[in-house]
């Protein structure tokens, strides 16, 4: 419903692909960012899938994809000149204290070519506390350090969600224009 959350599957699942971009290119921002076609949006509006692609000066390009359709898809991939980095359950853990992702680094083919060499390694983390539970932790312990010692509030938190709203403003605007480029306003 509009009035609730206009932005759908964009400022749901979108906000987190687009976080996951912008820790990859180290918060900074990219240039350009262009909508892909054919966005699904309900009777009332809201967007239930859409994508992009991001572009920075320097070349580098990242896309995503973002969907209430789609049977529980929570996939990321990192793709880099030296590896890739693959998880399968990115928004929400398949189990509470586990994750697992894989990583290949400098991978490269076998002589005959029938296979790899470096083959991609799994890692799993485990934690004691489900990431809801040290989300919250962390939001309290920031709130009591700035009202009992007289902290100033940290001000990485507001910089990293503000540049993931501009990139996801950007995106719903180049939708708005018709799959047109918008420019990051820095």
């Amino acid at each position: 419903m509009p009035d609730l959350d206009a932005l759908g599957a964009l400022g749901d699942a979108g906000w987190y692909g687009i976080r996951s971009i912008l820790l990859a290119a180290n918060y900074e921002l990219p240039k350009t960012v262009t909508a892909m076609r054919n966005p699904v949006l309900n009777e009332a509006g809201v967007l239930l899938e859409c994508g992009a692609s991001l572009l920075w000066d320097n070349g580098k390009i990242a896309t995503f994809h973002c969907s209430f359709l789609s049977n529980l898809t929570m996939n990321l991939t990192a793709i880099g000149t030296l590896g890739t980095l693959h998880l399968t359950d990115f928004i929400i853990p398949y189990q509470e204290h586990e994750a697992s992702y894989t990583t290949s680094t400098k991978p490269n083919f076998n002589e005959l070519v029938t296979g790899w060499v470096q083959l991609p390694s799994e890692h799993t983390v485990t934690v004691d506390l489900p990431q809801e539970v040290c989300m919250v932790r962390e939001f309290a312990s920031l709130v009591k350090n700035i009202k009992k010692n007289g902290a100033q509030p940290d001000k990485k938190w507001p910089t990293i969600s503000r540049k993931t709203q501009l990139v996801l403003d950007a995106v719903k605007a180049s939708i708005e224009k018709g799959f047109l480029p918008v420019e990051i306003v820095r």
